[in-house]
């Protein structure tokens, strides 16, 4: 009879110790997925953050780009324009100088015309 009652004082103190280590077990892992859950959230906010700064960044260069692109082809209007302004004055210039070549034979002419009289 005392082995029995050894025994059931072993089992129960067993028992207790048991409970004790599942209790403490129990609360580890409570306390690893609040651990897990709060890192979990840190790098959610983090990855957002990085991910904000990142559509800033690439909004900023499209701009630019943007930008860019309007500057070149407000360039080449000008250039274009300017180009045609001055291909006009040139050809008024050479119109002008056509005819001032014209005028010239002309006198050229004259001029022959009255030596070959005087010579005659």
């Amino acid at each position: 009879m005392g082995v029995v009652i050894v025994m059931a004082l072993g089992l129960s103190v067993y028992l207790r110790l048991w409970t004790i280590d599942y209790q403490i077990s129990n609360n580890e892992a409570e306390f690893l997925r609040r651990q897990f859950d709060i890192a979990n959230r840190e790098a959610v906010d983090e990855s957002a953050e990085w991910r904000h700064r990142f559509d800033e960044a690439e909004e900023r260069a499209n701009k630019c780009t943007n930008e860019l692109n309007k500057v070149k082809v407000s360039l080449q209007d000008n250039r274009a324009a300017s180009v045609t302004k001055r291909l006009d004055m040139l050809q008024k210039e050479n119109i002008n100088l056509l005819e001032r070549v014209e005028a010239l034979k002309q006198e050229l002419e004259t001029e022959k015309l009255k030596c070959n009289t005087q010579k005659v």
